[in-house]
């Protein structure tokens, strides 16, 4: 589509004159040039528009509404050739208030809003800015609305602070239906006749019976209560309805008892207030109010459904007309084809739970609606889970993974009681283990992506959808410890009686390989989870795999520690997306504990600040094919994870990964090697040895091994040391710089407001009074600048009133070989696989060691020492062994 902007008579007062328009274009309408208002508006002058001047509310005119009668700010005068659907949009700016206002906002919902209004029709509220814009100028889509030929008026009552910049006219065009989707006849179909949404005639007297078990008593009973609780609600004929959440809940839960107990006075209601509600009711443009508008639909396709009986074919048709409606106001479009459904708001309620239901509902009537969402699941979503969950995390992190993945479950949950078939493949059952390791004691979460808060972390819904599918007794468990709180409708529908919950996580090992996917490694020391012990620690390395873009972030290798307290902890902390800190600090590779190097010529897409850090991606991979085949998303590669000697409880856990590709052409080669040791002394408890070897392409780029904790680091002989508490009991972790040498090695650290400098580009935290904000920065970089160089790092938990354990270290020309308590770890050089003999001398101290050998080629290996000689096999992925023996000479040697 061509874009042109017509010419406009510039004369206050006088209404927009448009000089010549092509059938299919973009109208520009100056808000200078429409009829203004003098006793409240008037033109100001702002440079940032493209013309130099705007529209304001003259100082101290306060926000008015059509209400009122009070004339509007400005009028619009349109003249457009042909009736038709057409999209505004609105380009503003805010003066100084403004932008203090919009810096102190903490939510969507303190957006600035206009009154508008098309010629005598219904008034509609819409914002015309958002808090996370720049001040200068900020491009808000108004929404779809019918315009018809000729001559009429879009009038605006603007509120304080904003500077209307202009309006757009351009003709809305539906989203294209992909050819596949256009002949798509889905292998799963809805059945015929009613319910069919979450129960069938075959199920419906299973989730009757289940009613009268007391795991239900509550649920029931606040179900019944909401549906026979009075409602005050009136339904306007000449304003506007905004959305009412509570009355949507109230109006599921009428149907549903409804179809639970043949009350037809609830169910009658149900559909007397969808009916009247979902004709009047407009959702505007606020951020995300697809989520919103979305829930609407889905409560009315429960009552056409749940209530088909009860309803005349005119209530259908209302409800039928009325929810095709707002499906066009979804994100995704009508037909849902805008954007992916892998990633980004596609990923959530729209397809999996809203439109699918809707179409479900709708089927008999018009097969079309549930032919296109069941493409995009089953053909789109179903095979890209299929291939991500060979890893069992979400790349999303933990907070938005809990959402989204919360609506691929709705998606399989609806699939499933309609037609008795699991769409999904298997893997997506072991997902939940990400939010299970992902645990602290004191019940937080390691940090993942977007928007972790600190505090208690509960999932319980998400738990709720993936216990009652899975059948799993421990995800039960832990939704009854996090309080039990769900949709009661989905409660009632899913929750399994005779499922008896496991209380804790014993039964699960203490270390977690997360496959190649999305690749990391998470070890712990035991499975204290909410207990007044304080021991525990655990460690979290990210390796390589795919990158996903959206909510994940650019912290490839990096680590996390906690012990009484995170210790080694991310920094990043999420406001709003899209803001200078949120691209430019939380998502990139700076707020996180990892590797940087510094090319000052390198670019992170569009972004002012260079981080030194990998790749900063926002495309999402749309297929799997698409995944593999372009290098773009390719983050790097797992090279090895080890542990054992027990898989349950292992004294040790090893991961490789070579993090070249996750860098830009300014790394050559980079592998970054983990070894966690669970020491199993309450006063030492764990430590962690990082290996890292780094090649640049220039001798000239700086390298950082960066490190970040929540509390002033100190400063020790050798490194420094951090510490946090946990229930007033202190703990710390020594960092032990071993590599570069200590007369070949510069440390620093960055507090304050030097944290959020990212090499000369400042970024202010949005929440200041948070641990993230007042973090600290350790940068450990070798003081001889050279294209190839090795960091070796050990990480020591130990208790307040300990100090760190002695240790030693030696190196060979293929390892590191470092002692500390009763261990003895052997990591190979540079992530490779080592096949060759090495000779190993044990202290004869009395002391048995555990010599673990991290990097092994795969294969036999025969082992000859004190103890005598044996072979043992080393598994190909895992690339470890270990034994234990006393004082003397061992050596290992591969059997070739």
């Amino acid at each position: 589509m061509r874009k042109i902007t017509l010419l406009i008579i510039p004369l206050l007062g006088f209404p927009c004159a448009l000089v010549a328009a092509p059938a299919k274009r973009t109208l520009v309408y100056q808000a200078e040039s429409a009829h203004i208002n003098p006793k409240r508006a008037e033109i100001v002058e702002q440079a940032s528009f493209k013309d130099g001047r705007g529209v304001a509310l003259k100082d101290g005119m306060p926000a008015v509404g059509p209400t009122n009668d009070t004339p509007p700010d400005l009028i619009f005068s349109i003249n457009e050739p042909t009736a038709g659907r057409f999209v505004l949009r609105t380009y503003a700016a805010v003066d100084d208030a403004g932008a203090e206002q919009m810096r102190r906002a903490s939510s969507k919902h303190h957006s600035l809003f206009a009154d508008i209004q098309i010629d005598a029709r219904r008034p509609t509220r819409r914002v015309v800015f958002v808090p996370w814009s720049a001040p200068e100028l900020c491009t808000q889509v108004l929404g779809i609305f019918d315009l018809t030929n000729g001559t009429q008026s879009i009038k605006f009552w603007l509120p304080p602070h904003v500077r209307l910049d202009r309006l757009e006219v351009h003709p809305y065009r539906a989203p294209a239906v992909p050819k596949e989707a256009a002949a798509y006849r889905p292998p799963v179909q809805p059945p015929s006749g009613h319910p069919r949404l979450w129960v069938t005639s075959n199920t419906l007297a299973n989730v009757r019976a289940r009613l009268a078990h007391p795991e239900h008593a509550a649920q029931w009973r606040s179900v019944r209560g909401l549906a026979t609780k009075p409602l005050k609600v009136s339904f306007p004929d000449d304003a506007e309805m905004s959305y009412n959440t509570a009355l949507e809940r109230a109006v599921a839960a009428k149907a549903f008892v409804w179809l639970m107990t043949d009350d037809k006075q609830h169910g009658l209601e149900a559909v007397r207030l969808m009916r009247e509600y979902l004709s009047r009711v407009s959702f505007g443009n606020l951020l995300d109010i697809t989520r919103e508008t979305g829930a609407a639909i889905y409560t009315a396709a429960l009552v056409y459904d749940w209530c088909y009986a009860l309803c005349t074919p005119a209530d259908r048709a209302i409800l039928r007309r009325h929810m095709m409606r707002l499906a066009e106001e979804m994100e995704c479009g009508w037909p849902p084809f805008k954007g992916l459904i892998v990633n980004g708001h596609g990923n959530e309620a729209m397809i999996n739970r809203d439109l699918l239901a809707m179409g479900i509902a709708l089927y008999d009537e018009d097969p079309v609606p549930y032919r296109y969402c069941a493409y995009r699941v089953l053909e789109e979503l179903v095979p890209m889970r299929r291939f991500e969950y060979q890893s069992p995390r979400h790349n999303q992190g933990v907070s938005y993974a809990t959402y989204r993945f919360g609506w691929e479950m709705h998606a399989a949950w609806l699939f499933l009681r309609m037609s008795g078939k699991e769409v999904f493949d298997p893997n997506i059952k072991t997902v939940p283990l990400y939010w299970l390791n992902m645990r602290l004691p004191n019940l937080e979460m390691l940090r993942d992506g977007d928007g972790v808060p600190s505090g208690r972390y509960s999932f319980a819904q998400t738990a709720l959808l993936c216990y009652a599918y899975n059948g799993d007794p421990i995800l039960k468990g832990e939704f009854q410890r996090q309080g039990g709180k769900a949709d009661p409708l989905l409660y009632l529908l899913l929750n399994d009686p005779t499922l008896q919950p496991v209380q804790g996580f014993e039964t699960l090992p203490t270390t977690i390989d997360f496959g190649p996917v999305l690749s990391s490694m998470i070890a712990r020391t035991d499975w204290n989870i909410d207990s007044n012990i304080n021991n525990t620690v655990v460690a979290e390395i990210k390796g390589g795999g795919y990158h996903f873009g959206n909510h994940q972030h650019a912290d490839v290798g990096a680590i996390q520690l906690y012990y009484r307290g995170l210790q080694v902890a991310d920094l990043g902390q999420y406001g709003f997306y899209g803001t200078p800190y949120d691209m430019n600090f939380n998502k990139r590779s700076i707020a996180h504990s990892m590797l940087l190097v510094l090319d000052p010529n390198e670019k992170f897409l569009n972004r002012p600040a260079n981080d030194g850090g990998s790749r900063f991606i926002q495309s999402a991979p749309r297929t799997p094919k698409h995944l593999q085949e372009t290098p773009l998303f390719h983050y790097g590669r797992k090279l090895a994870c080890g542990f054992g000697p027990d898989a349950l409880r292992p004294s040790y856990s090893y991961y490789a990964a070579d993090l070249t590709a996750a860098y830009s052409d300014k790394v050559a080669s980079f592998t970054r090697s983990f070894c966690f040791l669970n020491l199993g002394k309450p006063s030492h408890p764990a430590c962690v040895i990082v290996l890292d070897d780094i090649r640049t392409a220039d001798p000239s780029f700086k390298k950082y091994w960066q490190v970040n904790t929540l509390n002033p680091p100190r400063r020790t002989p050798r490194g420094v040391q951090f510490h946090n508490a946990v229930n007033n009991v202190t703990g710390r972790v020594d960092v032990c710089v071993l590599r570069p040498a200590s007369n070949d090695q510069t440390i620093e650290i960055k507090s304050g407001a030097d944290v959020y400098d990212v090499f000369g580009y400042r970024v202010t935290p949005p929440f200041p009074a948070r641990p993230e904000a007042n973090g600290h920065r350790v940068l450990v970089s070798p003081q001889q600048a050279r294209a190839h160089d090795t960091f070796l790092v050990l990480m020591q938990a130990h208790d307040d009133a300990a100090t760190p354990l002695p240790h030693t270290l030696s190196e060979t020309a293929d390892h590191m070989i470092l002692r500390i308590a009763d261990r003895i770890v052997c990591l190979s050089h540079g992530g490779k696989l080592f096949d060759g003999t090495l000779d190993i001398l044990v202290p004869s101290d009395g002391t048995r060691y555990e010599v673990v050998l991290a990097g092994l080629a795969a294969g036999t290996w025969h082992i000859a020492g004190p103890q005598g000689k044996t072979t043992a096999n080393c598994a190909a992925g895992n690339h470890t062994l270990s034994f234990t023996t006393t004082g003397g000479a061992c050596r290992i040697t591969n059997k070739k």
